[in-house]
Formats: structure tokens, C-alpha cells, sequence
């Protein structure tokens, strides 16, 4: 009777093991699916380098699934990640978030989080990483009204105003227009801003002949927020002898002497704190995470190159201002 009670012991113990291990298993598999492409030196890229630090720290697999904006491909890449048994999706869903809404659900076992956008599912079970592009983009905004408003520096007129090429007319981009004239209106009221949509996210040339048109109309610098597209911006302000400001990642270094700054929306961070909280534990499925100037999420790459452009006066009063905005002392406001 001893020796039954003692095996019962230990076979419920066994259970209880394979149970608690079952349950505290990391996730093994990670999987990155996105509307566009990779090669933007941007925003997907950014999103990227957060997928590549999650690989190398926890030892993980993980897979990028590009689209390339074509709307086709939407299905085919989150069934493609459900087959190859990922545990952890993140994704980009624009165009497709009806689609995620409805493998969320389905799939509720798996962590999705989405990245860029508020996206929600019946089963909440969707994290989103939403980013306050008004705070980096007013950021965006102030450099610009600091370069358009002196005239000692090269190729500067004596109109104030400043541009802007946005990829296509959506939320996003129109929080970053909205952020970025309240930046150059903080600086100079007089400051006006104009913009034009290339109306794509992956034709350089397109987005060259917009910087080129903003240029022709007194523009001194214009900020690209057109992924790929805006690599043509940052051309355009070479070729023109004016200036431009990178988005998403730091792109200063691309076309030296001309890129003043870039508005950093730091996706791979965010990426990589999220999966953070998986690994420990600490998860939270349903939410919206807010990342802004005070978490880190945006911010102003301000290096070597643009020390070149900005004399010091416009300098320290551009990283007063971004110190200003991360203890709380500016507000900015969100587009609605």
C-alpha cells in the first residue's frame, strides 16, 4: 500500500513538472510580417534590426515576411507564419488589418502585436505598438524652422518655408504633417509649410520629383516621410543644393552636407522591448503601448553630420527643445 502511495506521488509530480515546464516554455519561433519590403534604410529596416537583436539575445528563430505592398499577399504571409508554427507575430498590417483582426482570433494562442497602428480583435489578444509621431515630427519641424530661418547658412532664401513628402494620405502621415508644423510654428509662426503625397512607398524617383517641386516653390528643407520613396528626397536636396531630414532610422549619413537631421521612430527598440516582456513574462496581450519622446520611441538623430549644418547656437536650442518635450515641459498635440 506504501509503495502505491509512493508511485502515485511521484507520477502526479511528473505531471505537475511537465505542466509547469509546459506552461513557462519560451517562445521558439518569432515571426516578422510586413505590408512592404525591406531595403528602406527606414522604417522597415528599423523594424528589422529589433528582430536581428531578439535572434542573437534569445537564441530564437525568427523569419521576415515581406508583401511588397501588394495586397495579394496579405493572406498568403500570415497563413504562411501560422504554418511555420510561429509562436510570436509581429506585424505591420497596413492594408490587411481586417485580416489580422480575424487570424487573432482564430489563432489565440499565438502573441500578436502590431506594430505602428491600433488595431483590436473580439478575443483581445492583439497588442499594439503605437508610436506619438506629432512629438518626433514637431522635433522634424524645429530643425527645419531653424534652417529656414537663417539665411548665413548655404543655399537658404529669404522665404520662410519648409516641406514635406508623405509616402500616401493616411492617419500616420498626417499626425507626422500635423507634429512637424507645430514644430516650425514653436520657432517662427511666419513659417510656412507645404506638402505633396508621392503617393507610393517605393519609387525613389517619385519622391525625388516631389522634394524637386517643393524646392521650385522656396521650400529650403523638406522632410521625407515616404519610406523608400523618401531616399529620392534626400537625393533631391544634393542635387539641389538644399537640405532634407531623414525619418525612421538615421539617415544622416546618406547624403552628408544636405540631411540636417532624421526623426528617429525607433520600430526595432519597441520591437525588441515587447518581446522583452514575453520572455519574462510580463506580457500584457490587449493592450495599446504608447511610445513618445519620454519612452524612447521617438527622437532626433543628431550626430557628427548635423554638428556640420546647424551652427551651435541652432543646435543647443534644438536639443533644449527635445530635452523640453521629454520632462514634460512642451506638449504637443495629437492629430485627431
Amino acid at each position: 500500500m506504501r509503495s502505491r502511495v509512493f508511485v502515485a506521488f511521484v507520477a502526479v509530480g511528473m505531471l505537475l513538472f511537465v505542466a509547469i515546464g509546459a506552461s513557462a516554455a519560451s517562445p521558439q519561433r518569432v515571426a516578422y510580417i510586413i505590408n512592404g519590403g525591406l531595403g528602406d534604410l527606414s522604417f522597415y529596416d528599423s523594424g528589422q534590426a529589433g528582430i536581428d537583436r531578439i535572434r542573437d539575445e534569445f537564441g530564437v528563430q525568427t523569419r521576415t515576411i515581406e508583401c511588397g505592398f501588394d495586397p495579394a499577399r496579405y493572406a498568403q504571409a500570415l497563413q504562411a507564419a501560422i504554418q511555420w508554427n510561429a509562436d510570436v507575430m509581429f506585424v505591420i498590417s497596413y492594408g490587411f488589418e481586417d485580416l489580422l483582426q480575424q487570424y487573432a482570433d482564430q489563432y489565440p494562442n499565438k502573441y500578436w502585436i502590431n506594430v505602428d497602428t491600433v488595431v483590436e480583435n473580439s478575443r483581445r489578444t492583439i497588442t499594439s505598438v503605437d508610436f506619438i509621431e506629432e512629438e518626433g515630427a514637431f522635433l522634424a519641424g524645429v530643425a527645419a524652422a531653424l534652417v529656414t530661418t537663417d539665411t548665413s547658412l548655404k543655399g537658404v532664401n529669404p522665404d520662410k518655408i519648409i516641406g514635406a513628402v508623405g509616402g500616401d494620405d493616411d492617419p500616420v502621415i498626417r499626425a507626422f504633417l500635423y507634429g512637424y508644423e507645430q514644430g516650425a510654428k514653436h520657432v517662427d509662426p511666419e513659417i510656412e509649410v507645404k506638402a505633396v503625397f508621392a503617393g507610393t512607398w517605393d519609387d525613389p524617383v517619385r519622391g525625388k520629383q516631389a522634394a524637386k517641386q517643393l524646392y521650385a516653390q522656396g521650400a529650403d528643407v523638406v522632410f521625407q516621410i515616404a519610406s523608400l520613396t523618401g531616399s529620392g528626397v534626400l537625393e533631391a536636396a544634393r542635387e539641389e543644393g538644399k537640405y532634407a531630414i531623414g525619418v525612421d532610422s538615421n539617415q544622416n549619413m546618406l547624403e552628408p552636407g544636405h540631411v540636417v537631421t532624421s526623426c528617429l521612430k525607433n520600430v526595432g527598440d519597441a520591437i525588441y522591448a515587447v518581446y522583452r516582456t514575453i520572455a519574462d513574462d510580463t506580457y500584457e496581450p490587449g493592450v495599446v503601448l504608447e511610445y513618445g519622446v519620454a519612452e524612447g520611441g521617438m527622437g532626433l538623430a543628431i550626430d557628427e553630420y548635423t554638428r556640420d549644418i546647424l551652427p551651435a547656437r541652432s543646435l543647443e536650442r534644438l536639443i533644449e527643445i527635445q530635452d523640453g518635450l521629454a520632462e514634460g515641459k512642451i506638449t504637443v498635440k495629437r492629430y485627431l
